[in-house]
């Protein structure tokens, strides 16, 4: 049988966490914040004390981390992941990183003949929790192949893009689309709301028309409601992947002018008093740039 590991309970690892415990009915275990253990139902929690601990334990060990030097810390530190882990052991980082940091975690793994996947995710919480998430994965097609099955207890689109990388290099491309339709989505919405028009029916509206996105599904509700604070998707992550997209678009000699622009929308709106600003809180600043 499969020993299984899980670290990151974070607002996305905590759902997918729970869907392996559901359909595998046991998940070894590792997260600093103790609290997060308590959410973990429908099955068997194997706790472990280090990541030591669980890289040793866990022939299949997956992680999804908040930026890129967790991963690097996580998977290449001192008694991380890496130090650890057995020959044949498959590792998966659901994280979203750069390029150069998946394939560093990979010729790392090369050398201890272990197997790794970059397998950055899309669906946001609510597809954590369904097990309804995207998953891209790029690396050994044979450590794919083996490891769909777990990756489908929490996904329900599981695709292999190719080598090293190479999932990470999709998870930024939707990440491009997601924020720049999502500022598209917000200046939509704040035109028809400004011109007297219900944004609930806009919707309705948009379903059935070209300008329809799944971004203006998703903020409809957000913006309707002005709930921007407090979110499980916050401005901060998409941030930092817009950063991490614009460095990468350098090294390849591309203009990315409106990914660009909606950068610095999301990074103005991110310095608003705001407590964990939703993505769609980008209305607040762009409507008071008429004032």
């Amino acid at each position: 049988m499969d020993n299984i590991g899980f670290i990151g309970l974070g607002n996305m690892g905590l759902g997918m966490a729970n869907n392996i415990l559901k359909n595998n009915n046991e998940l070894n275990v590792f997260t600093r914040t103790k609290s997060k253990l308590g959410k973990l139902t429908d099955g068997n929690v194997i706790e472990h004390d280090s990541i030591k601990s669980i890289a040793s334990k866990c022939n299949i060990l997956l992680t999804c981390l908040p930026n890129i030097d967790a991963s690097i810390e996580v998977f290449l530190g001192k008694n991380g992941i890496i130090e650890n882990s057995n020959p044949e052991s498959i590792l998966v980082d659901h994280s979203t990183v750069d390029i150069d940091t998946s394939k560093l975690i990979w010729e790392k793994s090369l050398d201890k003949s272990i197997y790794f996947l970059d397998a950055p995710i899309s669906g946001g919480p609510e597809g954590a929790k369904g097990g309804s998430l995207t998953i891209m994965c790029g690396g050994d097609s044979v450590a794919f192949v083996k490891i769909k099955p777990v990756l489908e207890m929490m996904g329900s689109s599981v695709v292999h893009m190719g080598g090293a990388g190479t999932g990470t290099g999709m998870k930024l491309v939707n990440q491009l689309l997601t924020s720049v339709n999502t500022v598209a989505a917000i200046e939509a919405l704040l035109l028809a709301d400004e011109s007297g028009i219900d944004v609930k029916s806009a919707l309705s509206v948009l379903k059935t028309s070209f300008g329809y996105s799944r971004m203006v599904e998703r903020n409809v509700p957000y913006f309707a409601k002005k709930r921007f604070e407090n979110s499980s998707a916050p401005i901060r992550n998409l941030e930092k992947d817009l950063n991490i997209i614009l460095e990468l678009s350098k090294r390849l000699n591309l203009e990315l002018p409106l990914t660009k622009k909606s950068l610095e929308v999301f990074s103005e709106t991110n310095k608003l008093d705001l407590v964990e600003p939703d993505m769609s809180a980008i209305s607040l600043y762009i409507k008071d740039l008429g004032k």
